[in-house]
């Protein structure tokens, strides 16, 4: 039966030329000249856009492959430990990055156009929850001699302990709280971060060896002047702990207006068991989200007198107000419509589904006054974002009540008695390596640099652990590559699987090809090229649904008391199989496309015995013709038509 024209139009997911296009205008001058070729395969590895766009820099691409069992270990280690020795190269929080990362990944990912994103987090997580049931551990490396002062146990300073133990230097964190963690600790609730895992995580990195120095404050308890004696270098890892208030009439008066951030440590510590009757939460992006959920599993308790008093002061409420508590109205304004929120799309969906009440499009203008002097309500107006600022919609003015209302929309570093570091925001300048600017032997990582993901803090505190190992061991700081991320290196994959090429002798120039000296015609341009989607064979990729994790999301009715893990994990055999949704863009997956087609045998499997990951085909170029089909159907865009001979 003939195809009907509507149907024809209907679902192509891809085409490589539009009608009418077509690249090689002229076959005889591109192509080949009598018996020889023009142009010849080469093997091009190159980044990713998962792993471009990842903060920490992971090698996404290359743990999916592990996962999904192309890339195999040498000797007998499991596939699980590989790829948890794989990730966490770049980040040693995978069960915890793997739960909370809002993975920008997953929005470049190349799949987003055939099907869907490949769900990276949910891998992760798989990862990171299985190297704590088999208790993986870290290693130091060869002692340095040299000593370095980490200002802060949060991801970033956690982060860059590890990386420099690896080094082999010896590191001590001086950390201001009673325990390690920061943000992942005191600013996300236990639903999203099982404190168990936090804490497995966080162990693995001090049994490395890293001395910790908890309740203690730099500037105050030990002068700066002493770090410098003490130390070979400093990183400071502050974070940022002071929540911003909203800029409008009756803020700053009222004392039931307080910060996301003093909200949530007084929760995650343990000391705020329940809140006001009816809050308000100003933000829109993942903080503003924990607060109005971790408000409606509180709830509320008429006995426990001003809901702000339990942030002003270091008392712990009793559990018998928790035991009696009453629901909470919550609810969250946003300046942003929902699909411009800061938030990740599944937390704001779970948020509506616990029974916050969301304005969107929503600015605030007043805080409304009590004859007491706090707040009874907020007034806001529907607005219009003209870039960053919002313009009011006249007419639209109306009243919130709240008592308690909660400012979610930003924060900043607390820099008392380190004044000296601070610049006129009160972060800390940085320079391209995380040096402080002016300030010989101090670096600094995370959101005291500039406040963003807790993944961006864990990326930058591997740049900085760079340089401070340049700087500590005398040796010249490089230049940071264009594409800055941890890349996949066939070098010491070679090596790894004791395959490594041999020395070359400085004498031979011709045929090279048949000689073990490299690997012939391959080159890795990682570090200056992300591969986008029209370089792939997209058609070999069929539709397949992402493999989802179970979540338990309460309702309305089950929110009050639930403290139950939102995030189930993936089971081994669907982590498998979403890994195996990876279209592993830029480095060949060995799909055979190339050997299968190409007209002349040309391009074949390299022997088993020489093959690895990213040396699995090689040119026969006595046979190529330079039709370039091996490229066109390569599903990953791993060969290139370079210059034949």
């Amino acid at each position: 039966m003939a195809t009907s024209s509507e149907e024809m139009q209907k679902d192509q997911n891809f085409r490589r030329y539009k009608d009418g296009d077509y690249i090689e205008k002229d076959m005889h001058q591109k192509i080949f000249q009598a018996g020889w070729s023009y142009r010849c395969p080469t093997y091009i590895q190159r980044t990713p856009p998962c792993q471009g766009s990842c903060p920490a820099g992971e090698d996404i691409r290359g743990w999916l492959d592990i996962v999904r069992g192309i890339e195999k270990p040498s000797g007998d280690m499991a596939m699980q430990e590989y790829a948890f020795r794989r990730l966490t190269d770049a980040n040693p929080f995978p069960s915890m990055m793997g739960r909370v990362c809002p993975a920008p990944c997953e929005k470049d990912c190349n799949r987003n156009h055939v099907d869907d994103f490949v769900g990276i987090n949910s891998v992760e997580q798989y990862i990171g929850d299985t190297a704590i049931e088999n208790n993986f551990n870290y290693e130091a490396g060869p002692d340095t001699g040299k000593k370095v002062a980490v200002i802060g146990g949060g991801p970033a300073g956690m982060s860059a302990a590890y990386q420099l133990r690896r080094m082999g230097h010896n590191v001590t964190v001086f950390e201001e709280r009673a325990e390690l963690g920061g943000m992942m600790r005191y600013g996300i609730p236990g639903y999203r971060i099982p404190r168990e895992k936090l804490a497995a995580e966080i162990n693995r990195i001090t049994d490395m060896g890293v001395e910790v120095k908890a309740n203690t404050r730099v500037g105050k308890d030990i002068k700066i002047d002493q770090l410098e004696k003490d130390f070979d270098a400093v990183l400071w890892a502050l974070g940022c702990w002071t929540g911003r208030g909203l800029p409008i009439d009756g803020w700053e008066t009222a004392s039931n207006c307080v910060d996301g951030l003093s909200f949530l440590e007084a929760f995650n510590n343990g000391r705020m068991k329940v809140t006001g009757k009816k809050l308000v939460c100003v933000g829109g992006g993942d903080t503003s989200i924990d607060v109005v959920s971790v408000a409606r599993r509180i709830g509320f308790n008429a006995e426990a007198g001003l809901p702000e008093d339990i942030l002003s002061n270091n008392e712990t409420q009793d559990q018998s107000l928790a035991d009696a508590a009453l629901p909470c109205e919550a609810t969250l304004t946003s300046l942003f419509t929902k699909d411009k929120m800061m938030a990740a799309e599944h937390e704001i969906t779970d948020a509506i589904e616990e029974g916050v009440t969301i304005f969107d499009g929503v600015m605030p203008l007043e805080v409304i006054l009590g004859d007491d002097g706090r707040a009874t309500g907020l007034k806001v107006c529907d607005c219009t974002m003209d870039g960053m600022k919002p313009v009011p919609t006249e007419g639209t003015e109306r009243v919130i009540e709240a008592d308690i209302i909660v400012a979610a929309i930003g924060q900043g570093g607390d820099m008392a008695g380190l004044e000296d570091f601070a610049n006129e925001r009160n972060f800390i300048n940085a320079d391209k390596n995380y040096q402080v600017v002016d300030k010989p032997g101090h670096f600094v990582a995370g959101d005291i640099v500039r406040p963003h993901l807790l993944t961006t803090a864990i990326g930058q505190a591997s740049v900085a652990a760079e340089s401070i190992n340049s700087y500590v061991m005398a040796k010249k700081m490089l230049r940071r590559p264009k594409v800055d991320k941890h890349h996949f290196s066939l070098s010491n994959k070679l090596i790894e699987a004791g395959l490594e090429p041999d020395e070359y002798d400085k004498k031979s120039s011709r045929g090279t090809s048949e000689e073990n000296y490299a690997v012939h015609n391959f080159d890795d341009r990682s570090e200056h090229e992300i591969i986008a989607y029209d370089k792939l064979f997209l058609g070999h990729f069929k539709p397949v649904d992402r493999n989802l994790r179970a979540e338990d999301v309460p309702s309305s009715d089950q929110v009050l008391g639930h403290f139950h893990e939102r995030m189930a994990g993936l089971s081994e055999d669907a982590a498998v199989a979403e890994a195996e949704r990876c279209m592993s863009c830029g480095i060949c997956f060995e799909c055979d496309n190339c050997v299968i087609f190409c007209p002349q045998d040309a391009v074949y499997r390299v022997k088993k015995d020489q093959s690895t990951m990213g040396r699995y085909v090689a040119t026969d170029y006595s046979k190529c013709i330079g039709c370039q089909i091996c490229a066109d159907v390569c599903p990953t865009g791993y060969i290139d038509m370079g210059l034949g001979g």
